[in-house]
């Protein structure tokens, strides 16, 4: 890529476009229905580091992989197939041996239900004592993935909160990333029930301020800026309409003064009407081009909102890695997460000529 933005290492020389290290947990989805009173459940694979490179792969094309940990029983065979349905490549997932009895190396679960109008979306999380969770860094040889070429490596807050090792793995594979020339993204993502264990706000501040410090790609929305790193965003909770752009722009003054590695930021912003209705937009940044917004979209109409951040994040790095301006990533990333909050699952159903049409400016009327 050019100097506009980031130095990427040439396609042609990597293996990988993008890998991610993070979590994947098995999603089981009541549809309609509520988790308290369902009798059946849709199974579904997704995490949001996970989120970004499935996207990558089945809706842009690239070439994918994840490193995680799967406990080695029939669940984690299911998630495996999933992960196979999804395009991305699993020679890196780490298999450590299931007790039978849940004491040790668990494959997570998460009961998600949608939300419509006056009534949330609901996730309710199983995944304490995940195999994930038992990751320490020389699970992976990270050198040596590294060597074999990757232009993009992605995790996040949601790994790195799950467990001290997870935190110093997380560090480990980003100092590796950085050792080959490869860009590192890291999604903020803050979860109060994973860091609750970890020493909640305080605790996650301390973690997510040191990985920053190996990042050159900053993901998050307002409040994660805040509860993660303990940066105030001015007037947090103003509506989409009347969102004023030098809140945002005053907050990365104190951001990428405090973390001059950092070549670009970008958050979603999202005012929540209804459950079914959100206000939906997205801003960044980069030491080129200054402060970028993509096209809001007030009132949009939501079916699942979950992975709506990851399919942003996941639109965002594709277009940085072709090398477009940051103005045009940005409405990528925007338009993707728009329409990945259109279906159900963790996971985005949108094809690449469908958010290249929507960050274009194209409407929603029927093709034919």
């Amino acid at each position: 890529m050019s100097g506009e933005t980031l130095d990427l290492r040439p396609a042609a020389e990597c293996r990988w476009d993008a890998v991610a290290l993070g979590e994947v947990m098995l999603r089981l989805d009541p549809g309609e229905g509520r988790i308290r009173t369902a009798r059946t459940f849709h199974a579904w694979e997704g995490g949001g580091e996970y989120n970004v490179v499935r996207g990558l792969r089945r809706v842009f094309g690239l070439r994918t992989a994840i490193v995680t940990a799967l406990g080695d029983n029939d669940v984690g065979r299911l998630i495996e197939e999933l992960l196979l349905a999804g395009g991305v490549d699993t020679s890196h997932v780490v298999w450590k041996p299931a007790d039978g009895t849940g004491r040790a190396n668990r494959n997570p679960l998460n009961f998600t239900e949608r939300g419509f109008g006056v009534r949330g979306a609901l996730g309710v999380s199983d995944r304490a004592h995940s195999a994930t969770a038992a990751m320490a860094p020389d699970d992976v040889d990270w050198d040596a993935l590294f060597a074999s070429g990757v232009r993009w490596f992605h995790t996040g807050g949601i790994f790195a909160g799950l467990s001290e090792r997870t935190a110093e793995t997380a560090a480990v594979a980003m100092a590796a990333a950085r050792r080959h020339g490869t860009v590192v993204s890291y999604d903020l993502n803050y979860r109060p029930s994973i860091w609750a264990a970890q020493g909640g706000q305080a605790g996650a501040r301390e973690v997510n301020r040191r990985l920053v410090e190996m990042v050159d790609v900053l993901i998050g929305n307002e409040e994660d800026f805040t509860a993660a790193l303990g940066f105030d965003v001015p007037g947090t909770g103003a509506a989409l309409s009347g969102l004023d752009p030098a809140r945002f722009e005053a907050m990365l003054g104190d951001v990428t003064g405090a973390y001059p590695r950092l070549r670009v930021v970008a958050t979603t912003l999202r005012e929540v009407h209804t459950a079914s209705d959100n206000d939906w937009g997205a801003v960044a940044w980069s030491r080129a081009t200054g402060f970028v917004r993509a096209t809001p979209r007030p009132h949009l109409a939501i079916l699942d909102r979950v992975g709506g951040g990851d399919s942003f994040a996941s639109g965002l790095a594709f277009g940085l890695l072709e090398g477009r301006p940051l103005g045009e990533a940005v409405e990528l990333g925007s338009a993707h997460g728009a329409l990945a909050m259109t279906t159900p699952g963790d996971t985005s159903m949108a094809s690449r000529a469908e958010v290249e049409r929507l960050a274009a400016g194209g409407g929603s009327r029927v093709i034919r």
